[in-house]
């Protein structure tokens, strides 16, 4: 199952925290994560295996709106800053509309990423 995970500048941090905190159920064999660009690198930092895109105001977000759409990304964690704006929004928004349309599950926080987590833990 392959997961996008996506961070804004101001979440990177909470992202890579995150993901160190669910690496039992992110490094399992059937899942392989991607990411935007920057987001990427600062998981591998850590140590987590990650296919990098380009970054998200490059087209990244767009990149993995089209991985959505063709069935290969099945969820996406994306820790947006509400509290900045960015220059890339319409990207964002398609992002999501694409989610939505093709009935992919999204987090937008990390109370919603960890019960799809969670959920996706019960199921394997």
């Amino acid at each position: 199952m392959e997961i996008a995970i996506i961070a804004h500048d101001g979440k990177k941090a909470e992202m890579v925290q995150f993901i160190n905190k669910n690496k039992h159920i992110l490094e399992k064999e059937h899942i392989k994560l991607i990411a935007t660009g920057t987001t990427g690198s600062k998981v591998e930092a850590v140590g987590i295996k990650v296919k990098k895109m380009l970054s998200g105001p490059l087209g990244g977000d767009a990149q993995i709106a089209a991985r959505v759409a063709e069935g290969k990304t099945k969820m996406v964690l994306f820790f947006k800053d509400p509290n900045s704006s960015h220059p890339h929004e319409p990207d964002i928004n398609m992002l999501i509309r694409i989610c939505d349309v093709h009935n992919v599950p999204v987090a937008t926080n990390e109370a919603t990423a960890q019960l799809l987590l969670l959920g996706l833990d019960e199921l394997k």
